[in-house]
C-alpha cells in the first residue's frame, strides 16, 4: 500500500476550506478580462472569444474538421501553448500540439501507445492534462481503455506509465480489458497536487479513483465510502465509476467527484468519501457526468443533473436543464436555470465538457450534446446561449 509520508500530509479545519494555501496560486483573470472557451466535438475543434465583458462572443474555427476531438487544453505554464487529443479517420488516436495559440499545429512523433505485446491498443486518448508547475514539459493522458501515459517533452512524445498500466492488479481494478460503459472504458481526471508533483489522482470508468504518492510507480485504490450500486458488492474496494473527480488547486486536500452513484467529498488525510448528493431534490438525484468547482472558494461547486431512471437516457430530468451550485461543500444545492430552456430540452452535458473562468464573478460554462454552449456571467445565476448548431460537444475548457 502506498501511503503519503508524514511531511506531506495536512488536516482541513472549518476555518482553512475558504482560504488561500501561500504559493498555490491558480491563473487568474479580474473583472473584465477576456475568456476564451476551446471547444472539443465530434466533428472538430472550435474557439469562442469574449470581450472584456464577457457578453458577446465570437465563434472561430474550426481546426481538424471531421476529426473526433475527445479534449483540448490550453497549457497554465505556456499560455500560447495547446494541445488536442483526437481520433482521426486516416491517423487514428492521435495528439495535436501549438505553441502559437493555434495557428499551426503538430502532430505527436509518438503517441500514447500501449506496449508492443501488450494485448490492448489506444481507441483514443480521452483526458490531457498539464504536469506540476515545476516540471513544463510534462503532461499526462489518460486513454480508452484505461491506460496513463506522460509526456516530458511538451507533447510530442508519449511513454505509458508502467507503474499503472503494467500493474499486476490492474485488469482487476479495470474488469478486465473489455469494459461494460457505451463507448469503451475511460482513464480520465488526472489530477497533480500543486504542492507535489509526485502526488497523482485518477478517475476510471470503470475502476474508481486510485491514488499515487511516488509520481505513478505504485497506485492505491480511493473509494471507501462510495457506493457501486451496480456490484454484487455494493461497497467494493475498486470497480466503482466515476464520472469526473476535482481537487480544489487553493485547498488541495479537498477533493470532489461527480459518480455513477451519486456526488462525494473527500477531505485528506481522510481515506473516506462522504455523500453529499443526497442533499439534492429527490425529483432530480444526484447522477450526472460533470462537476466544476469555483477557482477561488473551495466550497462552491457546480453540476448538472441528468435522468437517472433505470433506463438511464442521458437527459436532463423532464426535459428541464438546470446547473445545481452549491455554496457550502454539499451541505444544500441551488437550482440555477434562469435564461435556460423551460421544457423540452433533450440533451445532456458530458463529464469534460463544463468548465469556469477566473474572473471576480466567475463564469461558468458547459457543452451540450446537441451543438450549443451555454455561458453564465455571474456565477451560475442567468445563462444566455453563446454558440448553436455546433457538433456534438465533447469538452469545453477555458482558457
Amino acid at each position: 500500500m502506498v501511503t503519503r509520508s508524514a511531511a506531506n500530509q495536512t488536516t482541513s479545519s472549518p476555518a482553512d476550506l475558504r482560504a488561500v494555501r501561500s504559493g498555490v496560486r491558480p491563473r487568474g483573470g479580474p473583472s473584465g478580462s477576456r475568456v476564451t472557451l476551446l471547444v472539443a466535438t465530434r466533428k472538430g475543434l472550435w474557439t469562442l472569444q469574449s470581450d472584456s465583458t464577457r457578453r458577446s462572443w465570437k465563434l472561430a474555427g474550426p481546426h481538424f474538421l471531421g476529426h473526433i476531438v475527445h479534449h483540448a487544453v490550453r497549457d497554465p505554464r505556456a499560455p500560447r501553448t495547446l494541445l488536442v487529443a483526437a481520433r482521426t479517420g486516416h491517423l487514428g488516436p492521435t495528439i495535436f500540439r501549438s505553441t502559437d495559440g493555434g495557428r499551426r499545429w503538430q502532430e505527436a512523433t509518438r503517441p500514447p501507445a500501449f506496449e508492443p505485446g501488450a494485448g490492448r491498443s489506444v481507441d483514443h486518448t480521452f483526458w490531457l492534462t498539464p504536469g506540476h508547475a515545476t516540471e513544463p514539459g510534462v503532461w499526462y493522458a489518460g486513454t480508452s481503455p484505461q491506460g496513463l501515459f506522460r509526456s516530458a517533452d511538451g507533447g510530442a512524445t508519449w511513454d505509458g506509465v508502467a507503474g499503472f498500466n503494467e500493474h499486476p492488479q490492474r485488469k482487476a481494478w479495470c474488469n478486465g480489458d473489455e469494459d461494460g460503459t457505451p463507448d469503451g472504458g475511460k482513464l480520465h481526471s488526472v489530477l497533480v497536487d500543486p504542492r507535489d508533483a509526485r502526488h497523482l489522482y485518477i478517475g476510471m470508468s470503470g475502476g474508481g479513483v486510485f491514488e499515487s504518492t511516488d509520481g505513478g510507480a505504485g497506485w492505491r485504490p480511493l473509494n471507501r465510502g462510495v457506493r457501486a450500486d451496480f456490484q454484487p458488492d455494493p461497497d467494493p474496494a475498486y470497480g466503482h465509476d466515476p464520472h469526473c473527480v476535482r481537487l480544489h488547486p487553493l485547498l488541495p486536500d479537498r477533493l470532489y467527484q461527480q459518480n455513477h452513484c451519486g456526488i462525494y467529498r473527500l477531505d485528506r488525510p481522510a481515506e473516506r468519501w462522504v455523500e453529499i448528493g443526497a442533499t439534492m431534490p429527490r425529483a432530480v438525484g444526484s447522477i450526472g457526468f460533470p462537476l466544476v468547482l469555483h477557482p477561488r472558494d473551495a466550497d462552491t461547486l457546480w453540476v448538472f443533473p441528468m435522468d437517472g431512471t433505470d433506463v438511464w437516457p442521458r437527459v436532463p430530468p423532464r426535459g428541464r436543464p438546470a446547473v445545481y451550485r452549491s455554496v457550502n461543500g454539499g451541505r444544500s444545492w441551488q437550482r440555477q436555470a434562469t435564461g435556460l430552456p423551460a421544457g423540452q430540452a433533450w440533451w445532456t452535458v458530458k463529464r469534460q465538457a463544463m468548465t469556469a473562468d477566473r474572473a471576480t464573478n466567475v463564469g461558468v460554462y458547459f457543452g451540450t450534446t446537441s451543438g450549443e454552449v451555454w455561458g453564465s456571467r455571474d456565477e451560475g445565476r442567468t445563462w444566455k446561449c453563446l454558440a448553436r448548431h455546433l457538433p456534438h460537444i465533447y469538452a469545453l475548457e477555458a482558457g
